[in-house]
């Protein structure tokens, strides 16, 4: 019995391992397209979906799992106040721009849904764009279903939508860990055939698109 039961933790263990291997392997040969100008006209347009990540957090208090309360954000790692004025300044870089943005999904963690109220000002909550780190695998299933859904429905000429959620997410959909925070990521909705990676806004580049 001893010895079965080592084999089975030595099986899972191996699982484990290679599942971690092959993400990490998956996150490193992603190609990022760091954005140019030419992406502006672009989406001043519509019809793109903007995946952003949320500001800068504090990182010494890390999420209270598993007794994490989405209605009290003390149980969470908290946006910091850098974070709070770096997501305002992105949100204000794409006014500028004049980027039409439409709706704008957040998830329910305070600090998505801070980024996106001082980035656009308004949100409604998804909460199947919940952090997926703190999720097992069955709990994933739907929150990796729904952003693929929301990347891959077309959004009208004329407005963009805005995704406000966590980097963890993106990359169990496409292998992508967007960094750093704050990070936009765009994409080109597709319907029945999914959606397109265009390319990544980072932070510090608004002031060059948007001059």
């Amino acid at each position: 019995m001893r010895s079965r039961w080592l084999g089975w933790m030595a099986w899972a263990l191996a699982l484990m391992l290679c599942a971690s291997s092959a993400a990490t392997a998956e996150e490193k040969h992603f190609e990022v397209k760091q954005a140019v100008a030419a992406i502006i006209p672009q989406l001043q347009a519509g019809g793109f979906v903007l995946y952003m990540r949320h500001g800068p957090t504090d990182t010494t208090k890390p999420d209270r799992v598993p007794t994490v309360d989405l209605n009290d954000c003390s149980t969470q790692r908290p946006l910091t106040e850098a974070g709070r004025q770096l997501a305002a300044r992105v949100g204000a870089a794409i006014k500028k721009a004049g980027i039409p943005v439409g709706e704008v999904h957040a998830s329910p963690m305070c600090r998505t849904k801070e980024t996106a109220e001082a980035a656009f000002g308004r949100y409604q909550v998804d909460q199947y764009l919940m952090y997926t780190s703190n999720l097992t695998a069955a709990e994933k299933v739907p929150r990796i279903a729904n952003p693929r859904r929301l990347l891959s429905t077309p959004v009208a000429a004329g407005a963009n939508r805005v995704i406000v959620a966590h980097a963890p997410n993106l990359m169990d959909v496409i292998g992508y860990f967007p960094k750093p925070e704050a990070v936009v990521v765009v994409f080109k909705p597709l319907g029945d055939k999914g959606f397109e990676y265009v390319a990544t806004i980072f932070p510090e580049q608004w002031a060059e698109l948007v001059p």
